[in-house]
């Protein structure tokens, strides 16, 4: 019986020597090779797992880390599996989140000192806003604006705050992807290839946004952060997400190439696509996802390499918005309140993290799109009728 703790994703282990990476749209664009085959590891108990360290005979052919991590224990295994949720549950759950803001903010409105002030419900609103949205390309800096809007809730210990809060999300990949971790640190010892190959591609892919983002970093917080800013990039995302999926209609997810395809090249241009992001309300997940694709990743793999680039990406923002603007926010809220949104943020991750990986092995990015489409038009309304 398999004995992994509940929630972790089955770990990528790559078996025997790694073969040399190809180019997206070759002959093994199937994804059987390298780090696109998941298997149970014998490390965690598998009692059919094979002589070779980290394989088991229990495990399917061609399937992504990503695919793996959404499967859960195999046959029968007690581990916590994703909700087939629908579309519609999705759209219904995210605007419901908004709503809660806007009742949260009348509720408490009489309660807050003043626009500095964060309540222990606004921490967890917050968090749970940005757990949710963080990793599905839908912009959880949009979502963070919006919610603090609708909340009364600004000033930069508030928008230190916000950024702060990521951690939760970001330790979400850490734990659930930890084996893909321990195999690039092994790549950096030289004793495992396809991991070496994957930290170098997530490395060259994050270097245009650092240097966009130390370049342009108080011009961007200065004329982008607000909610038409967020509606404009939300109703252009959505109609760019419903183009690439009417040009993959007929394309199944998992038909593409592997992690071990991407080459420095193509790193490089998702890595110039997650630039855009910049803008609150594109996405970070949302561009690089887009253009894994255009490059010929899976879908699977996209989304794979979408949040093992956030980690990095994130990890690095987080830590300089902290240390630079850290002590403000603690002097402002305390270290309980904050902490309690980082906690919210990491659980609403894992479940948002886990719901996507499932969702994408079964179905098309539509429903993102629309989902955009909508909140805009939404956002849009409350911004006109003058209510955030």
């Amino acid at each position: 019986m398999d004995d992994r703790t509940p929630m972790e994703p089955r770990p990528f282990i790559p078996q025997g020597p790694d073969p040399a990476p190809t180019r997206p749209g070759d002959h093994r664009a199937n994804g059987d090779d390298g780090w696109a085959n998941g298997h149970v590891g014998s490390a965690h108990g598998d009692p059919a797992a094979s002589a070779t360290p980290g394989t088991s005979a229990s495990a399917a052919p061609g399937r992504t880390l990503a695919a793996e991590a959404a499967a859960g224990p195999a046959r029968g295994g007690s581990g916590w599996r994703a909700p087939a949720w629908s579309g519609a549950a999705l759209v219904g759950a995210l605007l419901a989140l908004l709503v809660l803001a806007a009742v949260v903010a009348g509720v408490g409105a009489g309660d807050r000192d003043d626009e500095t002030d964060l309540r222990a419900a606004d921490a967890v609103l917050l968090g749970l806003v940005e757990g949710v949205t963080e990793w599905l390309p839908i912009s959880s800096t949009g979502h963070l604006t919006v919610t603090q809007d609708l909340l009364g809730i600004d000033g930069d210990a508030a928008d230190s705050y916000a950024i702060a809060i990521q951690a939760g999300a970001i330790l979400a990949v850490l734990i659930l992807y930890r084996e893909r971790f321990l195999a690039m640190a092994r790549g950096v010892r030289g004793d495992d290839p396809a991991g070496r190959h994957a930290l170098q591609s997530i490395v060259i892919a994050c270097l245009p946004a650092v240097a966009v983002g130390l370049l342009l970093e108080d011009t961007i917080k200065d004329n982008l952060f607000g909610s038409w800013p967020v509606v404009v990039a939300w109703l252009v995302g959505g109609l760019a997400i419903l183009a690439a999926a009417r040009a993959r209609r007929h394309i199944p997810p998992t038909k593409g190439a592997p992690l071990t395809a991407l080459d420095w090249q193509n790193a490089l241009i998702i890595g110039v696509a997650q630039t855009f992001a910049l803008w609150p309300g594109v996405s970070r997940s949302l561009v690089t996802i887009l253009a894994a694709l255009a490059v010929g990743l899976s879908v699977p793999a996209a989304v794979e390499f979408s949040f093992l680039l956030g980690f990095v990406t994130l990890g690095g923002a987080t830590a300089y918005e902290t240390l630079s603007s850290g002590g403000e926010m603690l002097d402002a809220y305390g270290l309980a309140v904050p902490l309690l949104g980082l906690a919210v943020a990491f659980v609403s991750a894992v479940v948002a993290m886990r719901w996507m990986v499932d969702y994408l092995n079964r179905r098309g990015l539509e429903i993102f799109g629309w989902y955009r489409i909508v909140v805009a038009v939404v956002v849009s309304g409350l911004l006109l009728a003058d209510v955030i």
